[in-house]
């Protein structure tokens, strides 16, 4: 080996630091700088290209979440509305129900009001009936124990009743 006088270590040193540099040299004049540099500025465009993609995936599911939460408030809203519309309607029902109930009622009551008034004019009717049965066989009874004592006065008067009316 060459060393020029110097000691080893420091020719060792010497002789690695010029192949260091015919090693640069030559990758210099091979255009590895250029390599490396284009490597590194194709692995920035893929990660800014998936940067710009992660961007646009997280605003399309960010537009997702937001129409999923607008259908999920008016699914909320339009179930509200359902419920509001089931209690109107069992009120309103109730309410038809309650009214019905009372003209059944008012129409039971007045059904029995005029079977109670036919059967009083009925009752009525048999005790007038029954008056009338006992009146005539009171009187029937009367006449017939007066015209006993009395029948032939009673014709005399009756004959001169009516010729003094003829007359």
């Amino acid at each position: 080996m060459l060393s020029f006088g110097l000691d080893y270590t420091t020719a060792a040193t010497l002789w690695a630091t010029i192949g260091l540099v015919i090693f640069l040299a030559i990758a210099i004049y091979a255009g590895l700088p250029k390599m490396i540099t284009g490597m590194l500025d194709e692995r920035i465009k893929k990660i800014e290209d998936d940067l710009a993609e992660a961007k646009r995936l997280r605003s399309e599911a960010e537009a997702l979440l937001a129409d999923y939460e607008k259908k999920r408030v008016e699914a909320e809203q339009e179930a509200a509305s359902i419920v509001t519309a089931a209690q109107d309607e069992a009120k309103r029902l109730a309410a038809e129900a309650n009214e019905s109930l009372k003209d059944l009622v008012t129409r039971r009551t007045k059904a029995v009001e005029d079977k109670i008034a036919q059967a009083e004019a009925q009752a009525l009717a048999e005790v007038r009936a029954k008056s009338a049965d006992v009146a005539i066989e009171a009187a029937r009874i009367l006449l017939n124990k007066q015209v006993g004592e009395k029948g032939p006065a009673l014709i005399d008067q009756a004959i001169k009743d009516v010729g003094a009316r003829l007359n």
